[in-house]
Order: structure tokens, then sequence, then C-alpha cells
């Protein structure tokens, strides 16, 4: 993470450290950390340079968590489970700083609900800060411009972007599972399986194939095996395929 924090530095110094400081510049001038009184310039400075440095770096943090368990969920979810992430972790730090810089000079301690309510204002404003400077998530669209998509795609509606997440062997159709919906496709079960490479995934039936990442949990029922997907989805694991799935720690 510092690394990626020095990277960003020297990509976007013009561009973002001089508008930076000259902001905290301001808000030292003329805010007082939440009403503390006597603190010298300097204090104020570095209150607002920690909480921004700090902010940046638990926004991150929070982001790159979001996108890692979260990926397959809609924008606006992730959107929302960011900003909660960041107050639940943000909150606490923005605590230790007023105590450490301001509070022995504030007329009024803060309460829970009050740093609540500015660590949500401070996640907000943290997450459009990151969508105005897209350089601050330079890695992540390269990232997903290396990943190959698999040639299954091809053989889907125009503009299907996925996740795929189970194939379905029906006669001589297979049906593609998404998050949101099935599509049929005219295709041999070894042969669909071949073209979703290359995308992780496990027979886990004669008629059921998963990709890794959508396997969420292990069931067991009056003696059989299920494996739940992210979507709710169910598929069983026979006796065939079994050993396979223990030898890749699934079930």
């Amino acid at each position: 993470m510092i690394s990626k924090f020095k990277k960003i530095l020297a990509e976007h110094n013009l561009l973002v450290l001089g508008p930076l400081l000259v902001f905290l510049t301001l808000l030292a001038a003329q805010a007082k950390p939440f009403g503390a009184e006597g603190v010298s310039f300097l204090g104020r400075f570095l209150f607002w340079s920690a909480v921004m440095v700090l902010g940046a770096l638990i926004a991150h943090f929070s982001v790159r968590c979001i996108q890692r368990y979260a990926k397959n969920r809609k924008q606006i979810v992730r959107d929302v489970a960011t900003v909660a992430l960041v107050t639940v972790l943000f909150t606490p730090v923005l605590w230790a700083l007023i105590w450490l810089t301001a509070l022995p000079e504030t007329k009024e301690v803060p309460d829970l609900t009050t740093m609540l309510q500015y660590g949500t204002i401070f996640a907000s404003g943290l997450l459009v800060l990151r969508r105005s400077f897209p350089g601050l998530d330079s890695q992540a669209p390269k990232e997903e411009e290396q990943i190959i998509q698999p040639r299954l795609y091809r053989r889907l509606p125009e503009g299907f972007e996925g996740p795929i997440l189970r194939l379905t062997v029906h006669d001589h159709s297979v049906d593609v599972v998404t998050m949101d919906e099935v599509i049929t496709i005219r295709s041999r079960f070894a042969d669909a399986i071949d073209e979703m490479e290359p995308v992780l995934g496990y027979c886990t039936h004669r008629s059921h194939w998963v990709t890794r990442e959508a396997i969420e949990s292990v069931e067991r029922t009056g003696g059989r095996i299920y494996i739940r997907l992210i979507n709710g989805d169910q598929v069983p694991v026979s006796r065939k395929y079994k050993p396979k799935l223990e030898e890749a720690g699934i079930v």
C-alpha cells in the first residue's frame, strides 16, 4: 500500500498535491477540530492532514476489499458497502485523532452518533474523490483489461459481461446461469466447459459444472452433499466427482 501511495504521489503530484495543500492550509486556518479552542495553526494543519491521509488509506483498503469479495454485486451495492466499511473503520480512527490532538481543548466530547455521522460524511466524500480522480484506482482497470474472456461468451447475447456461475446440461442444450438470468445455448456439455477457460471451475455432477468464484458454501442433507452458490442455487455433488472436489478443498 505504501508503494501504491508513493506511485500516486509521483504520477499525480501536480494534480493532487497542489490543490490538497491549498485546501489543508485553508482548512487549518479556518476550521477548529470539532470546536477545539486554543489549537495552534500547526496543530490544526497536522490534524486535518492526518484525517485526509488516514482516510484515503482506509478508503483504498475498503475499495479493494469490496472489489475482491463483492465484485459480482451491482455497482450501487458495492458503493453502499464501501461507504459502510469506510465508516466502520474510519470512525474510531477519527475519534482517536480527536483524543490525541484536539480533545483536551474541546468544549464537548463528541458522542458515538455524532462520530458515526462524521465518519459517513468523510466516507462518502472520499468515495466521490476517488471517482473524480480515476488515476487513484489506475491499477484496477489495467487488471480488468488483462482478463481473458472465456470463448463461451461469444455464444451469448451481445454485450454480455457475466459472470457465469454454473453450466447445466439438458439433452443437447446447456443452461448458462448468471446472477440474474439463465441463457440456454445449443452445445455439447464438454465443449461448453472447454470454452470456459481460463475460468477455474469444477464438475460436481455429470450434469453440472460450477465456477470456483461462485461457490459460497457446502451443505449436507440426508447423506447427500450440495454446493450452494452465491445466487442461492444448490448444485448436487455426485460420488464420482466428490474425490476431485475434496482434493481441491471444496468439500
